[in-house]
Parts: structure tokens; C-alpha cells; sequence
């Protein structure tokens, strides 16, 4: 079995930061990409970032480019979502996913597996 714990979120004034982290577990480990999507409410899933692993590849959201950063670390097993400048419309539910070889990281129907997912609240 595969899992993805994450952690990191909170509530922060716009303008804020907050990192959040994903760490893998099991078969996970064997996936080529990980990205991170998030839930608004009432809203569906959107994409925000995904990393891929070889060879090396990131990818963002028109709407977090220059904000927000995706890095992995191999050792811990770990990706993360550095969040800067946040905004109120970056508000909802962040969860991180893992999926095979993809032409389209940007769509959730492609990855396998997924976390629980963690808050991200940003007031005005």
C-alpha cells in the first residue's frame, strides 16, 4: 500500500508564507510524479504544482507561478509546497498526489494515490 501524510497548513494573513510537506511511504516511492491540488469550498479540485522526478520537472498554476515553489527531498522522502505571498483566493484544502509517467500533470484523474489533504486559510 502506498501513502502520502501531509502536513504544514494553517491560517496566515495575506502576504504570508506557509510550507507544506508530503512524505511518501510504501509504493509510493516507486511514482515518477507528485503534485499538489487544491479544494475550495464549493469549488472542485484544481491543480497548483507538480514535481517530476526523471528527468527533473516542475510545474505550476498560472496562479502561483513566482509564489510558489515545489522541491522534493530524496532523502526524507519528502515534496514540498513553499507558499509565499499568499492570497485569500489560495484558501482551501491542499492535497498531495502521486501518479506514473503523465503528459498532463495537471489532471487529477491520473494519479493513484492520495493524502487526506491539510487546510490552508488565508485572511485579509
Amino acid at each position: 500500500q502506498g501513502q502520502l501524510v501531509e502536513s504544514g497548513g494553517g491560517s496566515v494573513q495575506a502576504g504570508g508564507s506557509l510550507r507544506l510537506s508530503c512524505a511518501t511511504s510504501g509504493r509510493t516511492l516507486s511514482t515518477s510524479i507528485m503534485g499538489w491540488f487544491r479544494q475550495a469550498p464549493g469549488e472542485g479540485r484544481k491543480f497548483v504544482a507538480a514535481i517530476r522526478w526523471d528527468p527533473e520537472g516542475k510545474y505550476y498554476a498560472d496562479s502561483v507561478k513566482g509564489r510558489f515553489t515545489i522541491s522534493r527531498d530524496n532523502a526524507e522522502k519528502t515534496v514540498h509546497l513553499q507558499m509565499n505571498d499568499l492570497r485569500p483566493e489560495d484558501t482551501g484544502v491542499y492535497t498531495c498526489a502521486a501518479g506514473p509517467k503523465m503528459l498532463r500533470p495537471f489532471d487529477a484523474r491520473l494519479y493513484n494515490y492520495w493524502g487526506q489533504g491539510t487546510q490552508v486559510t488565508v485572511s485579509t
